[in-house]
């Protein structure tokens, strides 16, 4: 092993100003390791072990950004430093690296382990150490109140949101629960009114079979536009009225949206003859309310157990984290959680059914739908079109969030994906939503997250791969 003397160290600027005690340290700590060109000498995520200073040679230091490694940094100045340049943050935990760095010409480092120089530093400069502690811990401090804070505040609006929509076919059951008993009790006592006719057993039989008919046809009644309605109801009146039957456009308004016409009246009016005809209709016409009203008890119901369903697939209770998922399922979960910000937003879903499922960490999936969709409804005021689009690209499944809005500025595409960074004014968004979104795609899921905007049409691209990482556990 060989090292660098004391007066050689003296020669690069960042040990000149050490005392001769402190420079005798680091030649007795240090070693001097030699790479061939084209070496790869650090990567980027391995634990950070080493402190190295470029004696000759030059590096070249890479990121991994968006799924591809760029260059950050070339170098060929001699005291140019990298690796563990966090040294001083050892004591908390384990540090890794921050970039690669490779030897584009056979070069020479001067290398200091990580752990012990941190700990020299602070005994030396223990101000200097102090105040970068401080700034490097008050950073990630920050990041974990701020990130904490944007996620209450995403799981109080997803809240309000779902209260909101279970409310309405809640409340909308309540009300049909409500008519349901009323009609009910009609139902009861007109039945009571013929009984106390004497109405012929085989007749009553007739009048039942007849009701059966008109009940089964109220679900698949037809949607009629509102002239269409206007239309029957003044024949259904006209007829009442032919016939002598009271307040017939009372009934006209129950009768026409079950699907019952005139030709139907002349079938019920053949079946009990004009004695009963007004009994009668007011029993069919209390039957026909009490089956819509069913109808709309169980829509209500159903959008509930729906809502629920949303919920559950949505926060992936009961499931394990990192599963082979169906990417339609969480967004159309999402679409639906988020349904409250969607009131005047036309949603428009493109997607290839045809894609297989992928290996995911579903529930935080979840969290960059929420988050993209999220923002293109800020985008939008509102107020426009939402395209959510799935696809294959190459060997990854592509969605795609897109909106109609003013479009991100040039300037601006290549710095929205850093932490704190943001275009809402203040104290409308911590600037996290896109950077938390990008680690997951990114870092956890190995993918791409990239954006492409002109005014009028954003879209926000995720690139998911279909197989598993060899590094997943």
């Amino acid at each position: 092993m060989s090292t660098l003397s004391p007066d050689e160290l003296r020669t690069l600027f960042l040990f000149e100003k050490l005392t001769d005690d402190q420079l005798a340290w680091v030649s007795a700590n240090g070693e001097v390791e030699e790479y061939a060109e084209g070496t790869k000498v650090l990567t980027e995520g391995d634990p950070a072990t080493c402190f190295y200073v470029l004696l000759s040679g030059t590096l070249r230091m890479t990121r991994v950004v968006h799924g591809d490694e760029l260059e950050m940094l070339r170098s060929e100045q001699r005291g140019s430093y990298c690796g563990a340049t966090q040294f001083l943050m050892g004591q908390r935990g384990e540090q890794r690296y921050s970039a690669s760095v490779y030897a584009l010409t056979d070069t020479a480092f001067f290398s200091l382990p990580a752990a012990e120089f941190g700990e020299k530093f602070g005994e030396w400069f223990p101000m200097a150490a102090h105040l970068l502690e401080g700034m490097f811990l008050g950073r990630r401090n920050t990041d974990a109140v701020v990130g904490q804070r944007e996620r209450l505040l995403a799981l109080g609006a997803l809240s309000a949101g779902l209260t909101h929509e279970l409310n309405n076919p809640a409340a909308a059951a309540v009300r049909a629960t409500s008519s349901l008993r009323e009609r009910v009790a009609g139902m009861r006592q007109k039945l009571a009114m013929l009984a106390r006719k004497d109405i012929d057993p085989h007749l009553l039989e007739q009048l039942i079979d007849v009701q059966e008919t008109l009940v089964k046809q109220v679900a698949d009644a037809p949607k009629l536009t509102a002239m269409q309605t206007s239309d029957r109801e003044d024949e259904l009146s006209d007829w009442f009225e032919d016939h002598d039957i009271a307040d017939g456009w009372d009934l006209a308004a129950v009768f026409v949206p079950a699907g019952i016409t005139v030709e139907r009246l002349d079938e019920v009016h053949a079946a009990v003859g004009e004695e009963f005809l007004n009994a009668a209709l007011r029993w069919l016409g209390y039957a026909v309310e009490t089956e819509s009203l069913m109808g709309e008890i169980e829509d209500a119901t159903t959008r509930i157990s729906t809502l629920l369903a949303a919920a559950k697939q949505y926060s992936q209770m009961d499931r394990a984290p990192y599963q082979w998922i169906d990417v339609h399922d969480g967004l159309d979960s999402t679409l639906i959680m988020l349904s409250g910000k969607l009131g005047h937003v036309e949603v428009v879903k493109d997607y290839d059914r045809s894609l297989p499922q992928i290996p995911a960490y579903a529930g935080e999936l979840n969290q960059v739908w929420t988050n993209l969709v999220d923002n293109a409804v800020a985008a939008m005021n509102g107020d426009g079109r939402l395209t959510v689009r799935t696809a294959r690209e190459n060997d990854h499944l592509l969605v795609e969030v897109g909106d109609n809005g003013p479009g991100v500025p040039p300037e601006l595409s290549q710095r929205i994906f850093e932490p704190f960074f943001t275009t809402k004014p203040v104290g409308e968004g911590t600037g996290l939503g896109l950077d938390i979104s990008w680690r997951i795609v990114v870092k956890k899921h190995r993918g791409d997250l990239r954006v492409r905007s002109e005014p009028g049409d954003t879209r926000f691209q995720v690139l998911l791969p279909f197989t598993e990482s060899t590094d997943d556990t």
